[in-house]
């Protein structure tokens, strides 16, 4: 008796650790399901509604938009193509069901530093084949021209790029790494002549060192990283064939006798990712999935959870995802919540915990926690 009840159990955890492993769906390449938010006990109307009533107020020409929103950088100038956006637009995932959608979801437009998401994911994959050792090991030895010579940029490791605490010096694609996001305090000669911080011990947001970042795993794949992307994620996830991903006009390089684009990592000048909401979405749930697609692995949840850790000096940035924590973060939403953020109002927000994606576009940044907040309010 005391076997069979054994017996019994087995098979009731078996059954019950399969129904846990088949909980989240997966879209095919043509069709979505969607479910009605009350299957999930969640309302998200004054969420969705927030979201149309509050869009982005600079203007729909995003040339214009970019140029004004950088004035201040001195030498800043388009490079990458732009292209005139659309109105707001979003999806909320629970369990993989759409239980919310509005706007035009298909419309592909610029979508700014929710690249450097998808530029880090590439990085992932650099280290997944073997084509990075460590993320701790220095970029030097990956990268044989004259990008990382010096006493000071010699000492930057891949993980300093990833979490922008590298303080790399010097001047890309026409770019200097001190005119990106300048203190207004300071002049252009104080700008020049600063100190440079240790690698490692100082986190700035700067677009100049990303772009640093997507030329060194340009060097290490030695194809472009649209390509690793699109066959290592974007195909695998049933993404549609619309998204693209550009560098700038003078950012083209020969690889192995080859000419190539180094893409850069936002719209700051132009470039970066274009891509619909849907593909978006379907991005966000292969991380709320721990690299996860319908039983294959396409990232390593390892290299997940190290993504999502803070570094010493800005506990608030992973592997260029943010994270909810800390002072500034969402109130009222999880900390375990981390996003994809980009210029304009684009984000892609993933909580594994409570299985919930969430994709806008065009939202004014500025009430994204107000957003966020009216949607965990109705959980």
């Amino acid at each position: 008796m005391k076997k069979l009840k054994f017996f019994y159990f087995l098979a009731i955890c078996s059954i019950t650790l399969s129904l846990s492993a088949q909980e989240n769906y997966f879209p095919s390449e043509d069709k979505w399901e969607e479910k009605q938010p009350s299957d999930f006990n969640i309302d998200p109307s004054a969420a969705i509604e927030f979201a149309k009533n509050n869009e982005y107020s600079e203007s729909r020409d995003l040339r214009q938009a970019i140029l004004k929103g950088f004035e201040h950088e001195p030498y800043h100038e388009i490079l990458g193509p732009t292209k005139r956006r659309g109105g707001p637009a979003g999806m909320i995932l629970k369990n993989g069901y759409i239980i919310g959608k509005w706007g035009d979801i298909d419309r592909v437009d610029m979508t700014f530093s929710v690249t450097k998401s998808f530029l880090a994911t590439t990085a992932l994959l650099a280290e997944q084949q073997g084509l990075i050792d460590s993320f701790d090991d220095k970029v030097k030895e990956y990268v044989w021209d004259d990008i990382f010579e010096g006493p000071h940029n010699s000492k930057i490791s891949w993980e300093h790029l990833l979490h922008q605490t590298s303080d790399w010096s010097g001047q890309l694609w026409g770019g200097f790494d001190w005119a990106d996001r300048p203190s207004s305090s300071q002049n252009i000669d104080q700008w020049r002549g600063r100190e440079l911080k240790e690698p490692g011990t100082s986190y700035k947001y700067n677009d100049v060192r990303v772009n640093v970042l997507a030329y060194s795993l340009l060097n290490v794949f030695r194809e472009p990283l649209p390509r690793v992307l699109k066959n290592e994620i974007m195909d695998p996830i049933g993404a549609s064939t619309t998204w693209r991903w550009y560098g700038y006009d003078n950012s083209w390089v020969t690889i192995d006798g080859l000419k190539m684009q180094s893409v850069s990592g936002g719209g700051h000048s132009g470039g970066g990712m274009f891509i619909n909401t849907k593909d978006m979405a379907r991005f966000g749930l292969l991380y709320m999935n721990d690299g996860s697609w319908n039983g294959k692995q396409l990232l390593t949840p390892q290299n997940i959870s190290k993504a999502m850790q803070g570094s010493n000096v800005n506990e608030k940035y992973g592997y260029m995802w943010w994270l909810n924590r800390g002072e500034g973060n969402w109130k009222n939403v999880p900390e375990h919540v981390f996003y994809a953020a980009g210029f304009g109002g684009n984000f892609i927000v993933v909580d594994k915990e409570n299985d919930i994606v969430v994709v806008t576009r065009w939202l004014d940044p500025s009430k994204m926690g107000e957003f966020m907040n009216l949607l965990y309010q109705n959980l």
